[in-house]
């Protein structure tokens, strides 16, 4: 990545996503919202919305795993959230290992003494960090 890109962060859910936003230069993210779904669908609408607001360079996806690394039933559904924001907006869609995120999200708001009510958007600001952290060691 020789060029700042700009990209969204979501931590998938059926019943919330969570968004951030992270810029590549900095390797930094910040939450930014959490997105109800709707009967476990995603809201496009307000997805994209987003994507026009924010601009962004491509876009990055905490994919859940069980802790020995096998697959769940919110991996598949995580998949093809990706495959159906990279059919509809286009945009490169990176995939990033989840496992932990919402703990460390958790731990993250008790220790400011936040609500939880931002789990989601601190979730995806994990992931996104942690995907930029991956990348720029590469």
């Amino acid at each position: 990545m020789q060029t700042n890109q700009a990209l969204l962060g979501f931590d998938f859910g059926k019943k919330r996503i969570g968004v951030a936003t992270g810029q590549t230069i900095t390797q930094s993210a910040n939450p930014l919202i959490t997105l109800s779904a709707k009967q476990g669908a995603p809201d496009w609408e307000a997805i994209e919305t987003l994507i026009q607001e924010w601009q962004p360079n491509a876009l990055v996806v905490g994919i859940p795993y069980h802790m020995d690394g096998s697959e769940q039933p919110m991996t598949l559904a995580a998949e093809r959230f990706c495959r159906q924001l990279e059919g509809r907006f286009n945009l490169p869609v990176h995939r990033a290992d989840e496992r932990l995120s919402s703990v460390q999200a958790e731990s993250l708001l008790k220790e400011q003494g936040d609500s939880s009510s931002k789990i989601d958007a601190v979730a995806a600001q994990i992931i996104l960090e942690s995907w930029l952290q991956q990348k720029g060691t590469r």
